[in-house]
């Protein structure tokens, strides 16, 4: 799993056996990879926990590898050898299924960046909201100062004689 968005990028983890026993526990972490072999058949719980932080929302990523893949050829499993296309084939294979995961990789890579760009493009433009605010409060304010430096205010005093 890896979390792609949201806070300090970390959650809770827990995966739980049919029989309830916990096989995996972390805690806060931002990406882990597990791997387990099943003991028996049944549904397996999994559990991603964000209590310590609830008020930011989260996106986590994860994957599942069930089991190995079916053999290509039915006659890949046999003692004798394979011909050279088959094993051609299967090399190609293998090959294919890594450039899945690096792309895969490369995707979670790039949707972190792009929340990531998203977010700061959001605080700077409330920044320069802000900015324009305290712009135009500032400048009202020197016209009204200046405003007040030349306005003829004449003070009259009235003697009262002796």
């Amino acid at each position: 799993f890896q979390v792609i968005t949201g806070g300090h990028y970390d959650v809770d983890c827990r995966l739980e056996d049919p029989d309830g026993i916990v096989l995996y526990k972390e805690m806060k972490k931002q990406y882990d990879s597990f791997t387990f072999t099943a003991s028996r058949n049944g549904t397996c719980k999994f559990c991603f926990s964000n209590e310590f932080s609830t008020f930011t929302h989260k996106t986590v990523y994860f994957d599942f590898q069930v089991g190995q893949d079916p053999p290509l050829f039915p006659s890949e499993n046999r003692v004798t050898a394979l011909t050279q296309m088959e094993s051609a084939c299967v090399s190609i294979h293998e090959a294919l299924k890594s450039v899945i995961d690096y792309q895969t990789h490369f995707r979670l890579r790039e949707a972190q960046g792009r929340s990531r760009a998203e977010d700061l493009n959001t605080r700077v433009a409330y920044w320069s909201i802000g900015e324009a605010i305290i712009l135009l409060v500032v400048s009202v304010g020197q016209v009204f100062l200046l405003k007040s430096f030349f306005s003829d205010k004449r003070t009259t005093t009235t003697r009262v004689g002796s």
